[in-house]
């Protein structure tokens, strides 16, 4: 698609505000409710859980899950004889006491699962491609869903989220690992306690290098190689097409979902809209012309990659803070997700782990964070950190499993809902049509139809999940 460059800029958001406007206008069955197949409406002590998807991320919430005696491993859903078999080992490590079902006859088999079993609960971690179909199927079966996070492919899969939330009952838990960090956390507890004053700019991001995962060819995560497609292993099968076909920024939550709850986004406060820019892409090119397994004669050394090596997306909100997200995973660099937290009395830095606070810090200087990351640990980390220990990155997943399960157990709604999915994913469309655009800013649809006026945070209160 050639970029507009002559569209008139006013023309544009003019026309964007009506169509953000009637997306927004719900349908005649937008708020019918249609009583789910087996919804679980009230609380149970153990409940019985199904996964679809066993790659690497999805065996990691097995054997977290396998960890509790609340929890029941009915059943296993992958077309990968490879990550059943995998799944399976952890089942057998684990000494599991229920021996699950398995589900492996073909991408759709998934159905079948969510037919046959009497699930409470199901966690979705496939390819990024599959998680709304999949999603909405759960949801449709009354089966409370967590599904993992990835950008969405257009707005309507954002509304078609909410309109199945809606219409059954069902609740979706979106599985943002990063909104429990520890720091990021810690520095929640100071924003709500007004460390900060009143917050003004924000920044954020997903900025590692996957070139190596990406490409990976060997039978660990990390085993770095030029292949990619069928005959590659775990994520380098499938993510690797979308830096081929996409540009714009393709895994915003791990940046927004603790930006979100810093400015209290759909609970007082929304996103109004973004405008996204993309540099060349060079870094997967030379990475795989310089590695020692591929080299300028290598197949892959011909394939043209649309995504830009860094994507840099600006957003404001209703409020009027300023947000400026960054996408950046094709270069060498070390991991960071970039985190600025900016406010009327001071800031926190991740990339140097440093913070100013007006009249407490020395003037002018930086302080470093980890006293205060200490002083101000999050109640929950103080409670359960020991049940964290040894869970996959750095504990937060413990966490983020934990909220799901209690959610699931109390039959009540996510700390990080179907309204907060849809919000955080539109954005990768919403980014690759401002770069289409040549920078245009874009409207952004109010998912939760002016609900976000009332609604109150929930999200990490005191000890609450």
């Amino acid at each position: 698609m050639p970029r507009k460059k002559d569209v008139n800029r006013r023309d544009f958001l003019q026309k964007s505000a009506m169509a953000g406007a009637a997306l927004a206008i719900p349908s005649s069955q937008g708020y019918a409710k249609t009583k789910a197949k087996k919804t679980l409406s009230s609380p149970k002590d153990v409940i019985r859980m199904g996964f679809i998807g066993t790659g690497l991320r999805g065996q990691g919430h097995v054997s977290l899950a396998l960890n509790r005696s609340d929890v029941e491993v009915v059943a296993i859903c992958d077309i990968d004889p490879r990550m059943i078999e995998r799944t399976q080992n952890i089942l057998t490590r684990k000494k599991a006491k229920i021996k699950p079902t398995i589900y492996d006859q073909g991408p759709h088999d998934y159905l079948r699962m969510l037919e046959e079993e009497e699930l409470d609960a199901v966690i979705i971690a496939t390819p990024w491609r599959w998680h709304t179909e999949m999603a909405v199927a759960a949801m449709k079966a009354g089966v409370y869903t967590g599904v993992e996070v990835c950008g969405a492919f257009s707005l309507d899969e954002c509304w078609e989220l909410v309109r199945t939330h809606e219409e059954t009952g069902t609740h979706l838990f979106f599985l943002e690992n990063v909104c429990y960090r520890r720091d990021v956390m810690a520095v929640l507890n100071m924003v709500r306690q007004g460390l900060f004053g009143e917050m003004v700019h924000l920044e954020c991001g997903y900025q590692h290098d996957l070139r190596g995962v990406k490409f990976n060819d060997g039978e660990t995560a990390y085993n770095s190689g030029v292949k990619f497609g069928d005959e590659a292993f775990s994520e380098a099968r499938w993510r690797t097409w979308h830096s081929v076909h996409r540009n714009g920024d393709l895994y915003p939550t791990h940046g927004i979902g603790p930006v979100a709850h810093y400015t209290n986004l759909n609970r007082g406060n929304r996103l109004t809209h973004l405008t996204s820019m993309s540099s060349k892409s060079r870094g997967l090119h030379d990475y795989i012309v310089n590695h020692e397994k591929g080299g300028p004669n290598h197949p892959n050394a011909d394939v043209e990659f649309s995504l830009g090596d860094k994507v840099t997306t600006m957003l404001r909100t209703a409020k009027g803070e300023t947000i400026v997200m960054h996408h950046d995973t094709n270069l060498p660099r070390p991991y960071s997700l970039g985190f600025r937290v900016q406010g009327t009395k001071g800031l926190w830095m991740d990339v140097n782990s440093s913070l100013h606070i007006e009249g407490t810090s020395p003037s002018h200087q930086w302080e470093a964070a980890a006293s205060y990351l200490e002083k101000y640990d999050h109640p929950l980390w103080k409670r359960y950190e020991s049940e964290a220990s040894g869970a996959g990155h750095g504990g937060m997943d413990y966490f983020l499993l934990h909220a799901f399960v209690e959610s699931v157990k109390a039959a009540q709604p996510a700390p990080i809902d179907v309204y907060d999915a849809a919000t955080w994913m539109a954005i990768t469309p919403m980014s690759e049509e401002s770069i289409r655009l040549g920078s245009q800013p874009v409207v952004f649809p109010d998912f939760t139809r002016g609900r976000w006026m009332h609604r109150q945070p929930v999200f990490a209160l005191d000890d609450a999940f």
